[in-house]
């Protein structure tokens, strides 16, 4: 089973920054795509980005492209997602994902390990 962790999240002003991060407890997570998804209260869970196993070809979601990137650290195993150019509307809580596969995808049935999520709260 693939344990994840989310963390970096906060309280920042529009127009800031935040880097999450994602670590996972078990390797067996280094072969698999990886993506962020985050919920904000009363709506379903919105897909960001992903990545592939590889860390590459990334996937964003139209809302964060040009402003959020993902990367991973696979020696590592950590997960980050850099966010820029923050917006009240990115407030949401931020899961990360393990993904069935090899390639990410924005598919949330495409991903079958979860962590807790990491609140992030943009005010104006």
């Amino acid at each position: 089973q693939v344990q994840l962790v989310e963390s970096g999240g906060g309280l920042v002003q529009a127009g800031g920054s935040l880097r999450l991060s994602c670590t996972s407890a078990r390797r067996t997570s280094s072969n698999n795509g990886m993506g962020w998804f985050r919920q904000a209260p009363g709506k379903e869970r919105e897909f960001v980005a992903s990545i592939s196993w590889s860390g590459g070809n990334a996937i964003y979601g139209e809302s964060v492209k040009g402003r959020f990137a993902i990367s991973r650290d696979r020696t590592k195993n950590i997960l980050y997602l850099q966010m820029n150019s923050l917006q009240p509307e990115d407030t949401a809580v931020y899961f990360c994902a393990a993904a069935r596969g090899a390639l990410g995808t924005s598919d949330i049935n495409g991903y079958n390990y979860w962590g807790q999520g990491t609140q992030v709260t943009v005010s104006t």
